[in-house]
């Protein structure tokens, strides 16, 4: 729902409706605030060349005026709450009510005209990464303008010269005001409407923060030892499934904002790269891929064409990434007899649960208390189970049936009969040997199912 409900100073205040009539007012295009984390429908072009229009996991798409031939956009910088997922909500910076900020979508050949109001504490940029633009318009603090002023509204105009896949993010404290949330989206579609058509089109950044459990602002501070990988700042289960039709051409854009790459695995598929920061690959120079490296500050675009149905999953290849508040100074006890210390800790404590001996799996069934504001590390379930992943990890959901315009989620696949694994019941071999004679794994007792 875009409502006129705009979160200032961590969420402590709410502006009214009357601030924003008065910006209005004043020739401003109105600037529309997204309160809901869910992702929303697509927005259509009513006029000028069509298009197939993204959609945004977990996020939305900023409308836009017309004014005497130019597409008038209005961004406002400002304190924002996100819930990353259910159960923990952080205070961040971004754009319009949201972190990461709206997307821009345009068609090569406009000209836009972005208004940037800073309701942040200290001044800000934009900077309209990968794009081809006058300088002055680059939006480099001290370098090609000065620095947006609390309270103060900046105007950026340029013509879109080229199609492709970008991004926008402050340069001005940047270390900070990224770390912070700020960034967004900017898709320009080809003036040719049949020119890299697909059928769906999803977009989402990679971004990540450091929240300690029960506190609710990143350490902006830190540089290498993040424990929430999220896409569009939101952590699975909480992130957007990509609901598509049987047949449908498909392109995924992914840009990397984090201070690290990421291996971006798809299940069931492969897929070509038909897309990278400096624009499109032409058929013959593509390359086939079922997992595609982001490197830091880039943007890659690849499609498949959606032929097998089923319940696919996506993620980061980046282990720790698809794991929610990821501790780092951990013992590891797998192996360790923990019997007689679980029993002296009941003692004292006698809900203490002992874990990590086995693995972490059990993480992902737990019903287990947790400091407020966090979430588990492992959570969500799908029909078989827990899933026994988080952060950076979503699923691709391939169904017949689906129309158009649909993103809804369908539910999980129904399996058609004898096509899911299954347990054996049967005699099982007895372990290799090597060369040598030796057992290369020894083997189990029956009925041992022991910790130890």
């Amino acid at each position: 729902m875009i409502t006129r409900r705009q979160i200032l100073g961590g969420g402590a205040f709410l502006a009214s409706a009357a601030a924003w009539s008065k910006t209005s007012a004043m020739g401003l295009p109105d600037a529309p605030v997204m309160e809901s984390p869910d992702m929303q429908p697509p927005i259509f072009p009513s006029s000028g060349p069509d298009y197939q229009p993204v959609v945004t996991l977990n996020g939305w798409t900023l409308p836009h005026r017309m004014t005497g031939g130019v597409k008038e956009f209005h961004l406002v910088a400002e304190p924002v709450e996100r819930e990353l997922g259910p159960g923990m909500t952080a205070y961040l910076w971004g754009y319009n009510g949201q972190s990461p900020g709206p997307t821009i979508e345009a068609v090569e050949g406009d000209r836009v005209r972005i208004f940037v109001t800073n309701r942040l504490p200290e001044h800000t940029t934009i900077h309209w990464h990968g794009m081809i633009l006058p300088c002055g318009m680059d939006g480099v603090t001290g370098l090609t303008q000065p620095g947006i002023p609390p309270g103060k509204t900046f105007v950026y105009e340029f013509d879109l010269v080229k199609s492709g896949t970008f991004m926008y993010h402050p340069h001005a404290d940047e270390m900070v005001q990224m770390a912070m949330g700020m960034m967004g989206f900017f898709v320009i579609h080809p003036k040719d409407p049949a020119l890299h058509r697909v059928d769906r089109d999803f977009v989402f950044l990679l971004n990540a923060f450091d929240i300690e459990p029960g506190s609710y602002v990143p350490r902006v501070m830190e540089m290498t030892d993040f424990n929430l990988w999220t896409w569009n700042s939101r952590v699975f289960p909480g992130i957007s499934h990509l609901v598509v039709n049987k047949d449908d051409r498909v392109r995924v854009r992914v840009g990397n904002l984090t201070m690290t790459n990421h291996p971006i695995h798809m299940h069931g598929y492969d897929f070509e790269v038909t897309c990278t920061d400096g624009g499109w690959v032409r058929p013959e120079a593509r390359w086939p891929e079922v997992s595609i490296d982001i490197p830091v500050g880039a943007m890659r675009a690849y499609e498949f064409d959606a032929k097998y149905l089923g319940d696919w999953a996506i993620h980061c290849h980046k282990s720790h990434h698809t794991m929610n508040a990821m501790g780092h100074d951990v013992p590891t006890f797998i192996g360790a007899d923990k019997t007689e210390v679980s029993r002296k800790i009941r003692t004292v404590q006698p809900e203490y649960m002992a874990m990590g001996n086995r693995g972490m799996a059990d993480m992902g069934e737990m019903e287990m208390p947790l400091p407020d504001n966090t979430i588990p590390m492992m959570t969500g379930w799908g029909q078989f189970g827990a899933i026994e992943m988080g952060g950076m990890f979503s699923v691709v959901k391939v169904r017949e049936g689906i129309s158009a315009n649909d993103y809804a989620d369908p539910g999980w696949y129904e399996h058609p009969e004898g096509t899911v694994s299954y347990e054996w019941t049967g005699d099982v071999p007895a372990p290799a040997k090597a060369a040598g004679g030796e057992t290369v794994a020894p083997a189990a007792k029956p009925g041992d199912h022991s910790d130890h």
